[in-house]
């Protein structure tokens, strides 16, 4: 599969585009810095991403706003910081009351009125709401195949996460329904059978394509797979082959997937009409230990916004119009919505975005604009703001605070015991010889360069001013929770929530009216 799709590059070297291209944009879950074998990992099978890699841009300093599910979904598909979005504090419940505000505009409406072909398959986790107003087919996209939220947000403890019997590890959440597989607003399944479900979005890829072709207009993939969140699971071409357990299984599959999604680019003879960007939405969840990602030589993960968490793998891939190579360029998930909507030639949302256009970094005709980050903590208030910034290769914590997603490493700052921390001075590091994060240039007796402490004041200015412009939005999350919302096959079944369980194949829609009495 690795070798059609390369073959087919050099058919395409040297090619102009004549309209917009075609998008597709996989993004990973729960996956670390250092999981990709492009990335360093000495044991992961990732061939199709490596090969992405090679023949694409890949970046060495890319991030996420927040290193948490929904916020850094948010920010993806919008090009804003979640806060202005009301979607924190945490991640939305499969009862949530809130979801992404429709008078958002995402990367999909965007295109949608250029006249893309909008497609999504896999995880959402941007909100259900009454009678679906938050799902993917009211926020832009024509056509959705997908989970609505984590997998785990329901109980797992009778699924089968590896063919032929392996039940999944864990029980996950408990008291809710099972999770629901949608196409559209109808439920497809209920549970979906986990082994199948990445070949399923694949076909669906596959058919989104070939119908955008045949209509004669672009296309655009969100392909947010649920690899290689916790409890994972995978096919049968990749259960017990990867070497590295459940986890690596997990990611194998996800590869595959991307193979398949570029073969079938290949076979459409799109190769050098079609964009394609990879990256995930936070840092591993070490405290799965084997059973999650690894951050690499980046400190802690998933919940924090030390380097594990919010620092990703990204790569950019277009034959004849991306150059490969390796880039240090700052850049971030809110930068895509701009940068997409430039090549598209499409205007952008008369709002506030906080991504910027990287197109002439990928392009080749430039070098990023974008000088500065700002990270939140995975539960934002206004009094604290910002718990760090970066400029430059300069990054100051201001706040730090450990997670119980990224327990179980060597490192106590990472853990949820370590509490919400205020430092003066900040702790300052300089990224470019320790991206580690270990030796703060600040306090403890560390001797101040003039260098170092021009720096600090530079950063210490970018936050008071960064915090006395932003405005919060009203959280989403805080509008609470009513288990009428969650999605239910069989919306008058009882005992709820453990009725709502309906075969494959069998379609029915999401109840116009959710029940009372659930």
């Amino acid at each position: 599969m690795v070798v059609l799709w390369v073959f087919a590059l050099a058919l395409v070297a040297g090619l102009s585009v004549a309209r917009p291209p075609n998008i597709v944009l996989i993004f990973a879950d729960d996956l670390g810095y250092g999981d990709l074998g492009c990335y360093g990992h000495p044991s992961s099978t990732t061939p199709n991403l490596d090969k992405l890699a090679t023949g694409g841009l890949r970046f060495t300093d890319f991030y996420v706003p927040v290193s948490l599910c929904t916020p850094s979904r948010a920010a993806l598909l919008t090009g804003r910081l979640p806060v202005r979005m009301g979607l924190y504090p945490g991640v939305l419940e499969p009862g949530s009351r809130g979801g992404l505000p429709l008078e958002e505009v995402t990367l999909a409406e965007v295109l949608a009125a250029q006249g893309y072909l909008t497609g999504m398959a896999g995880k959402w986790h941007l909100g259900v709401g009454p009678e679906g107003v938050f799902l993917p087919p009211n926020q832009g996209f024509h056509r959705f195949l997908g989970i609505p939220y984590s997998h785990d947000q329901g109980p797992c403890q009778n699924l089968t996460c590896f063919p032929p019997a392996t039940p999944c590890e864990g029980i996950c959440d408990q008291g809710l329904v099972p999770v629901p597989l949608l196409a559209n607003l109808s439920v497809e399944a209920q549970p979906p059978w986990l082994p199948g479900l990445e070949a399923r979005y694949v076909a669906f890829a596959r058919d989104l394509m070939f119908d955008a072709q045949r209509q004669g207009r672009p296309f655009f993939l969100y392909y947010a797979s649920h690899h290689t969140h916790y409890p994972q699971f995978s096919g049968q071409s990749s259960a017990g082959h990867s070497g590295r357990g459940p986890f690596g299984d997990s990611l194998m599959e996800l590869d595959k997937a991307v193979g398949a999604l570029m073969t079938a680019v290949g076979d459409l003879g799109l190769l050098g009409e079609t964009l394609v960007i990879f990256t995930a939405d936070n840092g591993p969840e070490t405290m799965r230990m084997s059973h999650g990602g690894c951050s690499g030589l980046l400190r802690c993960g998933k919940g924090t916004t030390f380097e594990g968490g919010v620092r990703e793998p990204a790569l950019a891939f277009w034959p004849g119009h991306i150059t490969p190579g390796v880039t240090h360029e700052l850049a971030s998930s809110l930068d895509l919505l701009p940068t997409l909507a430039a090549l598209a030639r499409a205007p952008l949302p008369n709002v506030t975005l906080d991504g910027i256009d990287l197109s002439p970094l990928l392009l080749g005709t430039g070098k990023s604009p974008r000088e500065t980050l700002f990270f939140y903590s995975a539960f934002p208030d206004e009094i604290h703001g910002v718990f760090a910034v970066r400029s430059g290769k300069y990054k100051a914590h201001f706040f730090t605070q450990g997670s119980i997603h990224s327990d179980t490493t060597a490192d106590p700052a990472c853990h949820a015991s370590s509490p919400l921390t205020a430092h003066e001075p900040p702790l300052l590091f300089d990224l470019s010889e320790d991206p580690g994060e270990n030796y703060s240039l600040l306090g403890s007796g560390a001797e101040a360069t003039p260098e170092a402490l021009q720096a600090m004041k530079q950063l210490q200015l970018l936050k008071a001013q960064f915090d006395s412009e932003m405005t919060f939005s009203p959280s989403q999350m805080a509008r609470g929770e009513d288990p009428a919302l969650q999605v239910c096959c069989q919306p008058s079944c009882s005992p709820w929530p453990s009725c709502c369980h309906c075969p494959e194949r069998l379609p029915r829609h999401l109840p116009r009216s959710p029940p009372s009495d659930c």
